[in-house]
């Protein structure tokens, strides 16, 4: 029985997180695992990390749903990629090909599908991205976080499966949480994220508001890479560029989070039953898709919104994220209803299924 398995994704943690998830199952099953992404993206940083999985790196260019100049040099590297993915492709004869998404999954997609091998595609956001859109066509099977996202697809091909959880965060210790933070328990721990690139008005949002929340809650402030301020150095305030292994822990610790919206994480928050402020990237930064899972997960009751325009109003942030922890017990009896759907393993089964 043929047992190899190429993935692909990147562009941004989203497109990566599903794949770790995944990955070590595959491997504990038995299966060859290999990675096709891009040269410099998150991805290869990410996925070369684990020693069990091949990677091999492509051109790719960025698809934009705007005009640039730029559009035409990056048609030239997205064909390129589809020739380097169809000749590696080719060699290594996988039996199954799993896609998360990001601008470096199309040619793969591409490649794989002029081999004739199947595909499985899955679309955490809402709204389907574009590069997800392309590949529509020529996937075998297409998965879902959200159920709303039939609505978007036209195709009998579509099943919602759920979010994908990495199962490593659910093993956290608060107690190594705290001992990792220097926090205690005498006071409600807040998380506070950006993505994996952090973010800019997030970060100044929170140094405005930081003594009214400091009131309130110890602070853990995961402000992204080169955005930590070493000029801030108070009691009960942690801040981190980046955290790996330890994330487990903070997550146990934390009672509450303030976040970007991007699917994978707040649906891994959901899954933690941790209450949210969500303040989700704007239109002009992208194509909304954060501003409607922002919006469907305050419909369900499982969060507060803060437009990313409000962050600038004096006191806003402070005000609204002290006030959804006094309603914590309304979101847990919320998110206490909520189905987070099939487990990895589960996914693990569908995509094994589609292979050759």
């Amino acid at each position: 029985m043929n047992k190899k398995c190429l993935f692909t994704g990147g562009g941004s943690s989203g497109h990566v997180s599903v794949n770790l998830a995944l990955i070590p199952i595959f491997i504990e099953n038995g299966w060859d695992i290999y990675y096709i992404g891009s040269y410099s993206g998150i991805e290869r940083r990410l996925i070369s990390q684990n020693k069990d999985v091949q990677y091999f790196s492509i051109y790719t260019g960025k698809l934009r749903r705007y005009f640039s100049w730029q559009n035409f040099f990056d048609v030239f590297r997205v064909v390129a990629g589809v020739f380097q993915a169809f000749f590696i492709i080719k060699r290594l004869k996988p039996a199954v090909i799993f896609s998360k998404g990001g601008f470096v999954s199309f040619p793969v997609v591409i490649g794989g599908w002029l081999n004739g091998i199947p595909l499985v595609m899955h679309e955490s956001d809402l709204s389907p991205g574009l590069a997800n859109k392309l590949s529509m066509p020529f996937v075998t099977k297409i998965l879902t976080t959200f159920e709303e996202t039939k609505q978007y697809i036209s195709s009998n091909k579509v099943q919602c499966v759920g979010p994908i959880i990495r199962e490593f965060l659910r093993q956290g210790s608060a107690d190594e949480g705290r001992a990792y933070c220097g926090f205690t328990k005498e006071k409600p721990i807040l998380l506070i994220m950006g993505g994996s690139l952090g973010a800019e008005s997030i970060n100044l949002a929170v140094r405005a508001n930081l003594d009214q929340l400091l009131d309130c809650f110890q602070i853990v402030h995961l402000c992204g890479r080169g955005q930590a301020d070493a000029s801030i150095n108070v009691s009960g305030y942690c801040q981190f560029e980046y955290i790996d292994k330890e994330l487990p822990d903070v997550l146990a610790m934390c009672d509450m989070v303030v976040s970007r919206a991007g699917s994978n994480a707040i649906f891994e928050f959901l899954t933690l039953r941790k209450p949210m402020v969500l303040i989700p990237l704007p239109s002009g930064s992208s194509r909304g898709d954060q501003i409607m899972n922002a919006q469907a997960f305050k419909k369900k009751g499982y969060c507060e919104v803060v437009p990313n325009s409000d962050l600038e109003i004096k006191n806003h942030l402070a005000d609204v994220v002290i006030s959804t922890y006094l309603k914590r017990d309304f979101y847990l009896r919320s998110m206490s209803l909520a189905d987070t759907g099939n487990s990895a393993r589960d996914i693990v089964s569908i995509i094994s299924g589609a292979s050759k």
